[in-house]
Formats: structure tokens, C-alpha cells, sequence
């Protein structure tokens, strides 16, 4: 077997399955799980009529490359939604089944393990950068996201020996599980030690489609790239997905776009992977990439959420709105995993701690003493939740005035 294999930890689910399984969660409350970051918004009736009408397609084996077609679709979203002037569908963009697994796939392929490799990667973090970099044969280093900082990705945390050996550095914006979004001069900082020390940027966006000014969408990698004079996206690509935009989790559809010479050896690799996605939902996926008005109220939605459960839950936690994503990264007055525990076992909601989310790095684990709160359910579950929640911080409150 795979000895790296035996350096994965468990999943993060994994782990919150283990430490609710001797709760009794109270029957007469509806259970309210806020913990997994699936959307829950209902997929347009346009894709799935789009799905349905092209079934014909199982007939038929699909080409890794994707359809054409869909290269095009992809191509024409990434000029619309970031402005990109010189973007070749048939060498700066690929098609991939789902966001997940394209992230994972290329640290396969650019990764070369007969030197010393590092793989960088935000702390709290998805779990699936960090598999990625211990399958490959790399080191995980990790750059801490806390209050003190604002949550930003900040590198001047690692010094030289370590951006010496970095071949790849994830990075997430918006943000899971924060919000936050990168601005150019961040992005200027990262390109500059990209050119420095020669390492790939994979800039994971699957959550770029969430925001809650509409006046102020995130900024793609791509786009600060064209913006910065980078013209072919040198060492760059960005991943993006329909899962959250469009509400289609199930269907596995995404796009990885940039450097052309790095996506022609992601395409070799993933001919031989076997990861070519189905006719069906390629015709689905270009319906979905070329309308906006479902996006648009998909984000209405998780703005009405995030204003009313805010609205519910000030008084009590000290809470801003995130610039984009669907979660709340909510400080636990008593530690992240008792909050967790004890809000299930005493109001039957589900929520993630977040050390679980994150790694102990140079002393600190920046997921401690605090819990990640997707939005995805009904606006009535998210504020019957968040009402929960509220009485369970007071509660807390009551217990330490009556012990004190």
C-alpha cells in the first residue's frame, strides 16, 4: 500500500460524526444541520431540462478535453464575469468534474517529488489541498488566518528556507471558511514570490459566485493577473465550479483556466486518470455558464440569510458580514468542539468546530474556539438555527455568572 496513505488524518466530518455519536439530541426539536458546506437552493428548472433533453449523450464515451462547445461557454463566462481580454478556450481552459477533484488531480501532476516539495496552503484550510500535498509526496506548510490579522492569507508568515522548496501554493478566495477575499495587492505580493522562487499558484474560486455586494464581486487570480500585465497567466490557474453557483453539487461540473503549458500536462494526466465528464452534463453545464439571472438570486438568497441571522446573532457574538461564501466563521465562547457537542446535544444543531478544519502551526491552531455555520438551509431553518445558537451562548453566559 501507499505509505502516504498513513499520513492522512480523518476527515473533518469524520471527526464530528465521532464526537456527537454519544449525544441524545433533544427529539422534540427538528434537527438543524449547519455544518456541511452542500448548497440546498433548488437547481433551475433550465438545467435540468438541459440535463433530460441530451440523455442520448450516455451513448457515447465523452472526451477528456470536454466538448468545444463547452470549452467556449467556460471561455465566454470567464471574459464576461472577469473582463479577460485574450483567453483561448482550447488552451487556457479545461472542463473537470467538480472543483474537488480537479484541486486534488493537480498537485499529482505538478508536483515533483524527487526534490524537496512544499505545497503551501491557507490554515483554516479544505482539507482536500492538504490529501493533495501528502499524495504527491510534499510537505504541507500552512499560512495562519486569525483575528489578529484581520483573517488574511498573509505569506510573510513562512521565511526564505521554506519558499526555497514550495512547487505549489493553494489559496482560497472568498475564503472557506472566513469570507475573505484577496485583493490586487495581495495578489501582487503572491504573483511576486511565484516569480521569485518559481512555484505554481492553484487559486481555488469555487466560492467566487457568492458575495454580498453586487457592486463589489471578488476579484479572479485571473483577472488581477491581466490586470497586473501577466499576460498567458504565467505558473497560474484558477479552478472554478458550478456547484455553488448554480446549485448543481451533483453534477460535478468545473473548469480549471490559465497557463496553457501547465494545463497541457494537467490534460495528459487527467487522460490517463480517466476523468472525462459526461456528454449530458456538459450540456447542462453550458446552459448553466451561460445564464446569470439564477445567479444573481441565488445570491439574494444568501444575502436575505446572512442580514437576518446576523441580525439574530450580534447581540450576543461579535460578528461582521463575510465578503463572500455562505459561511459564518463564528468565535465559541467555551471551547470549539464543547460549544459544537453541547449545541447538539442540548438544541439539535449541527455545526463543525474548527480546530477540525485547521492544523497546529508555529504554536497556534487558528480554527480553535471557533465553529463554521453554513447557510445553506431554508432562511426559516438558518434563523430557527441561529435562535438556538443565540440561547445557547446565553446559556453559557448564565452558567459562568452563576459559578462566578
Amino acid at each position: 500500500m501507499n505509505p502516504d496513505l498513513d499520513r492522512l488524518q480523518p476527515y473533518p466530518f469524520q471527526k464530528l460524526s465521532d464526537l456527537l455519536k454519544n449525544n441524545a439530541a433533544p427529539s422534540a426539536l427538528k434537527p438543524v444541520n449547519l455544518s456541511i458546506g452542500e448548497p440546498k437552493h433548488a437547481t433551475p428548472e433550465f438545467i435540468k431540462r438541459a440535463l433530460a433533453e441530451n440523455l442520448d449523450g450516455l451513448a457515447g464515451y465523452p472526451a477528456t478535453a470536454g466538448t468545444e462547445p463547452l470549452r467556449n461557454a467556460i471561455a465566454q463566462w470567464l471574459q464576461r464575469r472577469f473582463a479577460l481580454k485574450a483567453i483561448d478556450p482550447l488552451k487556457h481552459v479545461l472542463p473537470v468534474n467538480g472543483s474537488r477533484e480537479a484541486l486534488f488531480a493537480f498537485a499529482q501532476t505538478v508536483v515533483d517529488a524527487t526534490r524537496p516539495a512544499t505545497v503551501v496552503m491557507p490554515n483554516p484550510f479544505y482539507q482536500i489541498y492538504e490529501g493533495a500535498a501528502l499524495l504527491a509526496g510534499a510537505t504541507p506548510e500552512f499560512i495562519n488566518a486569525e483575528p489578529s490579522n484581520g483573517f488574511e492569507f498573509d505569506p510573510d508568515q513562512l521565511p526564505t528556507p521554506v519558499w526555497n522548496r514550495v512547487q505549489l501554493l493553494y489559496v482560497c478566495s472568498p475564503a472557506n471558511p472566513t469570507g475573505n477575499v484577496l485583493s490586487l495587492e495581495q495578489w501582487r505580493h503572491l504573483f511576486a514570490l511565484s516569480d521569485r522562487y518559481g512555484f505554481i499558484i492553484a487559486s481555488d474560486e469555487c466560492y467566487c459566485e457568492i458575495y454580498m455586494d453586487e457592486a463589489q464581486p471578488p476579484l479572479s487570480a485571473l483577472q488581477a493577473a491581466q490586470r497586473l500585465g501577466r499576460d498567458g497567466f504565467p505558473r497560474l490557474v484558477s479552478f472554478g465550479s458550478l456547484s455553488k453557483r448554480s446549485n448543481v453539487p451533483g453534477m460535478r461540473s468545473g473548469y480549471v483556466a490559465g497557463d496553457a503549458a501547465i494545463l497541457a500536462q494537467f490534460l495528459l494526466y487527467r487522460t490517463y486518470h480517466g476523468s472525462a465528464m459526461s456528454l449530458p452534463v456538459q450540456m447542462a453545464s453550458i446552459a448553466a455558464w451561460g445564464d446569470e439571472a439564477h445567479v444573481i438570486d441565488n445570491r439574494r438568497m444568501y444575502r436575505e440569510k446572512f442580514a437576518r441571522v446576523l441580525e439574530l446573532l450580534r447581540p450576543s457574538l461579535d460578528l461582521a458580514m463575510p465578503e463572500g461564501a455562505f459561511y459564518l466563521w463564528l468565535p465559541t465562547p467555551i471551547s470549539d468542539t464543547e460549544f459544537a457537542r453541547s449545541l447538539h446535544a442540548n438544541y439539535n444543531v449541527t455545526v463543525l468546530p474548527g480546530s477540525y478544519l485547521a492544523r497546529e502551526a508555529r504554536g497556534v491552531n487558528p480554527g480553535r474556539n471557533f465553529v463554521r455555520v453554513a447557510l445553506v438551509p431554508s432562511l426559516e431553518d438558518c434563523l430557527e438555527g441561529a435562535e438556538r445558537i443565540r440561547a445557547h451562548c446565553l446559556s453559557i453566559g448564565q452558567q459562568r455568572s452563576a459559578a462566578g
